[in-house]
């Protein structure tokens, strides 16, 4: 080694942190990006699970749409999820024994905290669940009989 080659290589470090420092601050931000996303996904399909089951619950049309959409809010409020926008849609096709309830969330997830990433402010996430209005709901069909 020769002596002169310690000094050429001072600040070198510096120089190689500096390069490489934003890119791995940009790495961990898109990770939390993805981690976010899927999340919300996660959060934003058990809500619909479970505001279609209470869409199927109710005795009315109103009141399933109601229950659907307290039951949404509930669900996301309790995994700690808000959204900017919360749409829920639902579909009853006559809410009668057998009949299946279709329920569709979006939800306007905020990613205005991850702004070094030049995301979208928000994303929109949907999800949708079916679930059946039970057979037996207020007794049984009238062409059957209880034995």
């Amino acid at each position: 080694m020769r002596p002169g080659s310690i000094r050429e290589d001072r600040g070198s470090v510096a120089t190689e942190m500096t390069l490489l420092v934003p890119a791995v601050v940009a790495l961990l931000l898109f990770v939390v990006f993805c981690g976010r996303l899927a999340e919300a996904r996660l959060r934003v399909e058990d809500a619909a699970h479970q505001a279609a089951r209470a869409a199927t619950i109710a005795r009315s049309a109103g009141q399933a749409s109601k229950d659907s959409q307290a039951a949404a809010q509930a669900a996301l409020d309790q995994a700690g999820m808000s959204c900017r926008a919360l749409t829920v849609d639902t579909r009853l096709a006559g809410l009668q024994p057998g009949s299946v309830v279709s329920v569709t969330l979006t939800c306007q997830v905020d990613l205005s905290d991850l702004a070094l990433l030049a995301v979208p402010a928000t994303v929109s996430v949907s999800a949708t669940a079916d679930s059946m209005v039970d057979r037996w709901r207020g007794g049984p069909p009238a062409d059957q009989d209880i034995p």
